[in-house]
Parts: C-alpha cells; structure tokens; sequence
C-alpha cells in the first residue's frame, strides 16, 4: 500500500495475546480459526482471525483455551512467529500481575514500559549458533502502541495507571517473600510470569509490542493482605473482565487503518543487529527465520 506521496505504507493487523483468564475476545466479528504449524513448533491455540469496527485482529490464548500451558510451558517462540506469519503487524498483550507498589491496587491497570528478566528455562531468541544477532531492549514497549491503549482507557473511564516496570520470574510457582521484599525494594512496579520472553520475541519478529498489565494482588510483600493464590487471582481477573474487554473494543475499533512507524525502532529492529556474515549463515536455521527476517529476505506476511 502506497499514500499520495508514494511512501510505503503496511496496513495495521492487531495481535491480541490474552493471559490468564482472557481465553477468548467478546466483540470479534467475521471469525475464522486457523491453526499454524511453525518451524518452532505449534502455537498455544488456534488463531482466531475477524474483525473490531474497521480493524483487523488475531487473537490468541496463550495459556491455550482452558489453561493448559503453563508459563514455562508456553511455546513462546511458536506464538509470535505465528502471528508474524499472519500478517500481525502490533501486538497487545494482557497479563495478570502482582503489585509491588499500594497505589497499584488489585482491579487496576498498568500500561507498563519497561521489563526486568527474572526467566532462567527460556528459549528467548529465534536467533543463535548459525546466525547470530543482538537486536536492541532498551525500550521494548511501543509508545505510540501504549498510548492509544491509555486512551482508550480514557475514554471508557478505566483506571489505568501510564508507565511502569514489569518483573518477569520464571513461575510456576508465586515469590517467596524474601524475593517480594526485595523486587519490591528494587523499586519494581508489578510481577508476572508471561511478558518475557514474549517481548524481546517480538522485538526481533519486528512487531510493535505493549502490554496491558492486569493487577490481582499484592504478590506477598505486603503486611495487610493475605499471601496470593490462585483463587484470588483468578475472582480479581473475572472481576475485571469485562472491562478488559471494553478497553480492547474500544482500542480496536479506534485504531488507525495504517501501521504506525515505532519510534523506538521496532519496525526495523533487524537493521545492524545481525553479525554473522551472509556467507556463513547456517542455511538450516534461515529456513526457521523465513518469517522473521522476511522483511530483509523480502518475503511479506500473509495477510
């Protein structure tokens, strides 16, 4: 797609990554499902393909329909090349988290913009012996992506508080309350399981990226709540569903027809991240990277 002056212009397609809780996207119309199988393996779910207003969307379940993966389970790697393969050109992710701050308090949401990697048994990279490549994290969330979601939280009179850094542990299991105190004195903001590697993944597919942090409890640093479980988490989610929905509805059907160049670079995070010469690129991991890399192979996206 071309504008009036002949640059080049991609038409916007909407990855919507539901977590825990969010298996499904009230609003989506014209759905059609398709599953993908990717070089990395098999994506959480099926890909639900429709529309919101104008806007095209896909959407997937992380955790698959009915919770099946857990967080260290999840086949990361497989989800967002997924999406890069159908044509997704922004992703918003919503997550369930812990508050590590009282003003953060369970129900609210937090358009978070900065991540601390607390994950150790992760593939966290698409790239590797064969290719290697060092793509850029210091701002890993979209802005102009992060700002349209705190406008639409705006307009449907939903709390949620701008910026904020998410600490992602490795799970299954809840912190302890020695690592609670100190995230928490570290000055981090919320705690989850899921945002990493999912970042720095679509970071490297070249996918505008933000997140829609969903808080549900105080993890367990704090002395007047009781210590998180799963049954809290998941009535505080349910709670908060519907207003999800309505922030997602509303972010959806007022975004642009066009993409919108991300001025942290994310569109073009590939430029001057590869090292390895061309002529000692393993052929065999290329093929896994045909999606990846298709803008530099010029290969498009389906769409």
């Amino acid at each position: 797609m071309r504008d009036n002056a002949g640059a080049d212009m991609t038409a916007a397609v909407v990855g919507v990554i539901g977590g825990s809780g969010v298996y499904d996207l009230p609003g989506l119309e014209n759905i059609r499902e398709e599953r993908f199988e990717t070089p990395w393996g098999a994506p959480s779910d099926a890909l639900r393909f429709g529309t919101i207003g104008e806007t095209r969307v896909v959407f997937l379940a992380r955790h698959g329909r009915g919770h099946w993966f857990s967080p260290s389970g999840i086949n990361y790697r497989a989800n967002i090349d997924a999406l890069k393969r159908a044509g997704v050109t922004d992703i918003v992710s919503v997550s369930a988290c812990g508050s590590f701050k009282s003003e953060l308090y369970p129900g609210l949401f937090v358009a978070v913009d900065q991540f601390v990697d607390r994950t150790f048994s992760r593939d966290s990279s698409f790239f590797g012996n064969g290719c290697v490549a060092h793509v850029s994290m210091a701002h890993p969330v979209a802005p102009k992506l992060s700002e349209r979601i705190l406008a639409a939280a705006r307009a449907e009179q939903i709390a949620c508080a701008p910026g904020g850094t998410y600490v992602c542990i490795e799970g299954p299991q809840f912190s302890t309350y020695a690592e609670s105190l100190t995230y928490k004195a570290a000055g981090y903001d919320v705690i989850g399981m899921t945002a990493l590697p999912e970042a720095k993944l679509a970071r490297e597919a070249e996918i505008s990226y933000a997140t829609i942090a969903m808080v549900t409890d105080f993890d367990c640093w704090h002395p007047e709540h009781d210590d998180v479980d799963v049954a809290a988490v998941i009535e505080v989610v349910r709670a908060n569903a519907q207003a999800a929905s309505r922030l997602l509805a509303r972010l959806l059907r007022d975004f642009p027809a066009e993409h919108e160049a991300c001025p942290n670079g994310s569109d073009r995070a590939l430029d001057n991240a590869i090292l390895t010469v061309p002529e000692a690129r393993a052929p065999a991991l290329l093929r896994k990277l045909d999606a990846v890399m298709g803008r530099l192979n010029g290969k498009q996206a389906r769409t």
